[in-house]
């Protein structure tokens, strides 16, 4: 028996256009797959709310203490002593209110206000004329190697070296302020200062042409023989 088709039914000149169908739905799944996007899941817990348990701090009140005033002073009174009129003053003054020209007055004698505190001038180390020992350096050498004498208790030790004294030549050419600066010992130090102390007058320093008082070194040599 022979089967008969008929146009309709007969799917064959179907075919391309099915597969053409089936590729743009295969295209159109590929494309919604490449666009999807996934997100991650972000969960809001508004209701929960966290408590803070921590205490708060209380700072203290600093209280101000104010001081009350001082009282006030006391109030000086001045005691008012009344003096009768009859009261004899001592050292009176009297004025001569009708003296002129021809009346003879007493003569005037200052009080005696006491000693005055003498100032000591200034003492010069350098001047334009220092002071000199009279006849010069050799006389003054020969004045202290015939007047020294070696003190016993530097002998027995051996003692010997310089002995460096200060002193102050006035204007007038005395010696005076006499001191050690620099001793040996062994009683040296108290030779050298009593033959400094008995020296003549010096010729004195000047300073603009007067005498002025300068400070002097001079070193004293002990030796033994």
């Amino acid at each position: 028996m022979e089967v008969t088709k008929t146009q309709k039914a007969d799917l064959e000149n179907k075919k391309v256009l099915f597969f053409q169908i089936g590729l743009i739905f295969a295209l159109l799944v590929v494309f919604l797959a490449f666009e999807y996007k996934s997100y991650d899941k972000i969960t809001l817990d508004i209701a929960s709310r966290a408590i803070d348990d921590t205490p708060e701090e209380i700072v203290p009140i600093t209280e101000q203490t104010v001081k009350p005033p001082p009282p006030p002073p006391p109030k000086q009174v001045t005691k008012i002593t009344i003096v009768e009129d009859d009261v004899e003053v001592e050292d009176d003054i009297e004025i001569d209110v009708e003296a002129d020209a021809t009346t003879e007055m007493e003569a005037y004698v200052p009080q005696d206000m006491g000693d005055e505190e003498i100032v000591e001038a200034e003492i010069f180390t350098v001047v334009e004329s220092m002071p000199e020992f009279p006849g010069g350096m050799g006389k003054l050498m020969t004045y202290l190697a015939t007047n020294i004498k070696y003190p016993p208790l530097a002998k027995e030790s051996g003692i010997q070296g310089r002995v460096f004294i200060n002193f102050v030549v006035e204007p007038d050419g005395k010696i005076s302020q006499v001191k050690v600066l620099r001793g040996i010992g062994g009683g040296c130090d108290e030779e050298a200062v009593r033959v400094v102390q008995g020296m003549p007058k010096w010729k004195p320093g000047l300073q603009r042409g007067k005498p002025v008082r300068v400070s002097y070194n001079l070193p004293v040599k002990f030796t033994l023989q």
